[in-house]
């Protein structure tokens, strides 16, 4: 018989994130305008990537909202496509 080898186990490190809210759900937005870039850059990264629904906290249905007018603000050219 061959001795049996041992896995050290690593230790499970459970870390508590807070659950974030959508912050135009909390704001009660309705719509999103697409001239209204000083909201948009907020979730748009320095490299002018769309944040992902998972970073920004927001729900679904904003998620949807802020990609659609960030692409049709790129399109007129009011936000760059990169940085």
């Amino acid at each position: 018989m061959r001795p049996v080898k041992f896995k050290k186990q690593a230790k499970k490190i459970r870390q508590f994130f807070r659950k974030r809210f959508c912050r135009l759900c909390r704001e009660k937005i309705t719509q999103i305008d697409y001239k209204d870039i000083k909201r948009l850059e907020k979730f748009i990264t320095d490299r002018g990537k769309i944040i992902s629904r998972r970073s920004s906290g927001n729900c679904a249905w904003h998620q949807r909202m802020i990609a659609r007018a960030i692409k049709r603000t790129r399109y007129l050219a009011l936000l760059p496509y990169t940085k």
